[in-house]
């Protein structure tokens, strides 16, 4: 029988080993899945090169439905507007009307947080101001709340497990949103975006999507990015055509406001995680 070189195998256990994770998902994602398979650049552009073990790495290998299928509310019914995405994040959106747009927001980031078991990174603030953070969660703690006063009261046994952070987004969702999310981001100017900034109107509702790819002509210097969103009522995560040019791909040079199918934002509500 013909044995691998010992160089290969090793390049292929660190492939193994480095390969971004989604811990949602039962079963790896196929690779012909994965959204910098399935969405390509467009023609002259190759994509950013990101740094191994990063957010913007992460998201830019988000797994996808097969095809195109249709967008679904958290009731399994289908979206009113089908014309709006050109995939479906492979990404459950839970039975109640909780992830919408800035929650599929912190969805992502929290996610990718896990998938490094960078528990203690995982923290987001409700509305009032609370400070959640799921380490604190995943040693049994709950949140309590009585009128405006938020705490934790410890009501469960130590359980970090995925279930449990599925658990405690979901109370995240229900205390937070735009108005809270957009001030715990750092604003940024649009001509320095990176994946996993995040274009978002504080208020209420307001709304969020988040950069999920970036590429750029080497030629012209023209640079380009993909969006993804949630919206209401609760939905599944898809990837946002342009609705100028029928395509998945928005130019960086798009003058004051960012026209999405849905939502107009201007060119300053542009955020980034810190």
């Amino acid at each position: 029988m013909r044995t691998l070189p010992m160089v290969l195998i090793l390049t292929l256990a660190t492939l193994a080993v480095a390969a971004p994770t989604y811990p949602w998902l039962t079963t790896p994602p196929k690779p012909e899945n994965r959204l910098e398979r399935r969405i390509a650049a467009p023609r002259g552009y190759t994509r950013v090169a990101v740094t191994p073990h990063s957010f913007a790495e992460w998201l830019r290998g988000l797994p996808l439905r097969p095809g195109r299928p249709p967008v679904l509310l958290y009731t399994g019914k289908p979206k009113g507007r089908q014309d709006v995405h050109a995939a479906v994040v492979d990404l459950d959106v839970g039975t109640r009307d909780l992830q919408q747009c800035a929650d599929a927001v912190m969805r992502l980031r929290g996610e990718y947080l896990y998938s490094r078991k960078d528990y203690a990174a995982i923290h987001f603030n409700f509305t009032s101001g609370f400070r959640a953070d799921f380490s604190k969660w995943a040693q049994g703690y709950r949140v309590a709340v009585r009128g405006a006063r938020v705490s934790w009261v410890k009501r469960a046994a130590a359980d970090s497990s995925h279930a449990s952070f599925r658990a405690y987004l979901d109370t995240v969702f229900t205390y937070a949103g735009t108005a809270s999310l957009s001030k715990e981001l750092a604003p940024v100017r649009v001509e320095e975006m990176q994946i996993g900034d995040v274009f978002i109107r504080g208020g209420f509702p307001g709304h969020a999507v988040i950069v999920a790819d970036l590429a750029k002509d080497a030629r012209t210097g023209k640079r380009v990015f993909l969006l993804a969103q949630s919206y209401m009522p609760a939905q599944q995560v898809h990837l946002l055509n342009n609705p100028a040019t029928g395509t998945p791909w928005y130019p960086l040079d798009f003058g004051e406001e960012l026209v999405t199918p849905e939502y107009v934002f201007t060119r300053g509500e542009l955020k980034r995680f810190t």
